[in-house]
């Protein structure tokens, strides 16, 4: 008996994964106040890209190395948004 192969599945299509376009009324999107581990310090690799953009700034009083997750978040966004004069 000859072995058979499988047919091709016909694949359809998928909804945009919500990582890449998130809808702005989607649950992804979140204040960081309303952070359930915002209060915690803030992880090395945001702090290590504060100290970066404040650095890119000209902001280096923007740092402070006690900053929680959510008030870190913020700062990130705040010098993001103010580094567009200087690349």
């Amino acid at each position: 008996m000859a072995s058979r192969k499988p047919e091709a599945a016909t694949e359809e299509p998928q909804s945009e994964n919500p990582k890449v376009a998130p809808d702005a009324h989607d649950n992804q999107i979140k204040d960081p106040a309303d952070w359930v581990t915002g209060d915690e310090p803030m992880t090395g690799a945001q702090a290590s890209y504060l100290k970066t953009l404040c650095e890119q700034t000209q902001r280096p009083d923007m740092f402070d190395s006690e900053l929680t997750k959510s008030e870190a978040s913020r700062r990130i966004d705040e010098l993001r948004d103010s580094r567009q004069g200087y690349s």
